[in-house]
């Protein structure tokens, strides 16, 4: 399989430069996160690296260094935020893969016991919601 080339139009590339709002949580030199506009679960953010990657095949190995890290901070965080019981953290590659956004990105959800995950329907979370949520993640953050 050749992977296809990253494409700098995708929706994670324009938020990185600013052309698309997000709510952010966390950003330093190689990553960025922010909340998922279209939640499966409370708290559910996503986590990328600045430097374009298609995904897990294609992307530098510091670079996912990186974002291993920060994944694992805003996993600590969301827990602490929503007190949360765990945390599921999601990786897809292509599309037979279950990749929908051809910029590599990590799926952080705090998990609560007995309570399912929602589905990916592309139902928008309200934007009071998402803010409120990012900032309980901020300031889990510290």
């Amino acid at each position: 399989m050749t992977t296809p080339a990253y494409d700098d139009d995708n929706v994670f590339a324009k938020i990185l430069r600013g052309e698309i709002p997000s709510h952010k949580l966390y950003e330093d030199e190689a990553t960025f996160a922010f909340m998922d506009i279209m939640p499966r679960g409370e708290g559910h953010c996503l986590v990328i690296p600045k430097k374009p990657s298609r995904n897990i095949l294609d992307v530098a190995p510091e670079s996912l260094a990186a974002v291993a890290a920060t994944t694992q901070r805003l996993a600590r965080a969301v827990v602490k935020a929503f007190s949360a019981d765990g945390v599921t953290v999601q990786q897809f590659n292509e599309p037979a893969g279950g990749q929908v956004v051809f910029h590599l990105h990590v799926h952080v959800i705090p998990r609560f016991d007995g309570v399912a995950l929602k589905p990916h329907t592309g139902q928008m979370e309200k934007p009071e919601v998402l803010a409120a949520n990012a900032e309980k993640i901020r300031a889990a953050l510290g």
